[in-house]
């Protein structure tokens, strides 16, 4: 009710250690356009699994033991579809949420599959009751309700490592 900036939006996004766990995962996009461009994909650079990246893997990378963990168990339990949930924004974005264009804070980043990600944030979006009344609150400065309470995460902001 008192709006994003008044509500704690941030409570629980940094660890102890002062990482933030909303942007901990390693940067899968770059290395995926970059095969894009230089014609590897699908033949030599899969696309439907791309590994984390090795640097990524070291113990003395800055990486939360939490993040850790959901990557061991992406890798034992390999993910069809997964969901980011978080407090702040009554939003349902969708993939990509990088920018393809590295200098642009905010780019429609479609995937291949967009029209599923948009059905399925759509879906969310009308079955929530607080984002789709009527009387809902705006959050920061921007009117979602415009786009459906959807957007493409590139087309907000670009987060790399989401």
């Amino acid at each position: 009710r008192q709006g994003s900036e008044l509500a704690g939006w941030a409570m629980g996004r940094w660890t102890y250690e002062g990482i933030d766990l909303n942007h901990n995962f390693a940067d899968l996009n770059t290395a995926l356009w970059d095969a894009e461009d230089n014609d590897l994909v699908p033949h030599e650079f899969p696309n439907h699994y791309i590994p984390i990246p090795e640097y990524y893997t070291f113990a003395n990378a800055t990486v939360a033991p939490e993040t850790r963990a959901v990557i061991a168990w992406m890798q034992r339990y390999p993910f069809v579809l997964s969901a980011n949930l978080h407090g702040g924004e009554l939003v349902v974005t969708y993939p990509f949420d990088m920018s393809r264009t590295y200098w642009k804070a905010q780019e429609l980043t479609p995937t291949p599959d967009d029209g599923v990600f948009r059905w399925l944030a759509t879906v969310y979006a009308t079955a929530n009751l607080a984002m789709a009344s009527g009387e809902r609150r705006r959050c920061h400065y921007d009117d979602f309700t415009r786009f459906g309470n959807i957007i493409n995460g590139a087309n907000w902001h670009t987060v790399a490592g989401s």
